[in-house]
């Protein structure tokens, strides 16, 4: 097709993709095409705002490391993350849900654990916290048997991937539930954190004027045979970025209760699995960052 005109440029490109043999995979690029370049349109970019959009996406891939996961990070900036969460879980987006974001610090391969175990793999000061999960069916009914992946910061909010003091999987676990559909373990209460900012996603924040603050919380990774893998996050209802986290992953229905007692924190929480596929999501980072 000759272009003459702006708008044929859109319909030269969907015109070419009538060879896509996959029915959604020509769904997706063909949407992708109309909004990208109604984008433009609407927009009116310029030559020189378009440089720039390219060298920030340049910029993403080269700001992603083993240890760092800028397009992780940056979709949760943007909320895409919890927005595709939220619309494939909790029947399809009509009901709350324990699924939340998988986040940027996911890392596979966690030490398997017995119930009730240490997450600490090395010293890590801080308020002590025991932690109790059930892990249900939409009915209440128990789930045994399920797999649960444990991760989160420290009380300095740094994850082990992100901090050379830290022992190579500190504060991660990987436990499987007990007949009563149970799991439990012992770590240190987790702090907010504040997101990196020297990539893309920080140049984001800035030209918005907004903070780079996460809420304390834990994350969870829990798959079943038969049932809709989930990520889950936990979340202290008293930490002060709960209602401005700059991922915007807080529902109501992950904001958990950290009750204080003498020896520390206790928080006890349950989830609930969908029947669907089971499937474990390629890990955003795949190791500690190095000196």
């Amino acid at each position: 097709m000759i272009i003459e005109t702006p708008q044929d440029v859109t319909e030269a490109v969907l015109g070419e993709m009538f060879r896509t043999p996959n029915p959604r995979t020509k769904e997706i690029l063909s949407s992708l095409v109309r909004h990208l370049h109604g984008f433009v349109l609407e927009t009116r970019m310029t030559e020189k705002e378009f440089q720039e959009a390219i060298g920030y996406l340049n910029a993403i891939g080269q700001r992603t490391t083993p240890s760092h996961n800028e397009a992780m990070l940056l979709s949760g900036a943007l909320g895409v993350s919890n927005l595709v969460c939220l619309i494939n879980n909790g029947a399809k987006g009509t009901r709350p849900t324990q699924a939340n974001n998988l986040g940027p610090f996911y890392r596979d391969g966690a030490p398997k654990c017995a119930d009730g175990a240490s997450l600490l793999r090395s010293p890590t000061p801080g308020p002590a916290l025991t932690f109790k999960g059930w892990v249900k069916e939409m009915d209440g009914k128990p789930l045994a048997g399920a797999e649960v992946d444990v991760w989160h910061s420290s009380p300095v909010g740094l994850y082990e991937n992100q901090d050379k003091t830290q022992a190579e999987m500190n504060l991660r676990g990987r436990f499987t539930t007990l007949a009563d559909g149970s799991f439990s373990f012992k770590s240190v209460k987790p702090a907010g954190y504040p997101v990196p900012t020297d990539g893309p996603t920080g140049a984001l924040l800035r030209a918005q004027k907004r903070h780079n603050m996460r809420p304390a919380h834990l994350h969870f990774l829990i798959h079943k045979p038969g049932f809709k893998t989930i990520a889950s996050q936990v979340y202290d209802p008293d930490d002060p970025h709960l209602e401005t986290d700059s991922q915007f992953g807080v529902t109501r229905a992950l904001i958990g209760h950290f009750g204080k007692n003498d020896s520390g924190y206790a928080l006890e929480f349950t989830f609930f699995l969908e029947a669907g596929e089971t499937w474990l999501p390629r890990a955003p980072i795949t190791h500690k960052v190095q000196a």
